[in-house]
């Protein structure tokens, strides 16, 4: 066991809670609450959901990468290979991607992307 490589990934966890946390009651509220946003698609909804998504979506990767630490961390006799690190990344863009397109209500194509790179991860093990 690499307890540095467990205190990184503890830290990846604690560091994607304050961010989400902090970051939606300090920042996100008051931004969101301002009446200037541009208007995407006809509305600032569009706007404030993508703005909310994309600032979420960065806590979700960094406990996708704490999962891979966490991996990484583990004995040896574990036997804990590259696929097992993949899988890892490619269920961390299937949240991603069904974070987004439930979010945007489909109209953010990125859930599009997140989800081929998923595919295409998983495609990719062993």
């Amino acid at each position: 066991m690499n307890p540095f490589l467990i205190v990184a990934a503890a830290l990846a966890v604690g560091i994607g809670v304050a961010h989400s946390w902090l970051g939606e009651r300090y920042l996100l509220k008051r931004l969101l609450r301002r009446s200037n946003l541009p208007h995407i698609l006809g509305s600032d909804v569009f706007t404030k959901r993508t703005l909310r998504l994309a600032w979420h979506l960065t806590t979700v990767a960094w406990w996708g990468l704490a999962a891979v630490l966490a991996l990484v961390a583990a004995p040896p006799t574990f036997n804990i290979g590259m696929d097992h690190a993949l899988v890892i990344v490619a269920l961390t863009f299937l949240a991603t991607a069904v974070v987004t397109l439930v979010t945007s209500r489909g109209r953010h194509l990125a859930w599009l992307v997140f989800l081929l790179i998923a595919i295409t991860t998983w495609l990719g093990i062993g």
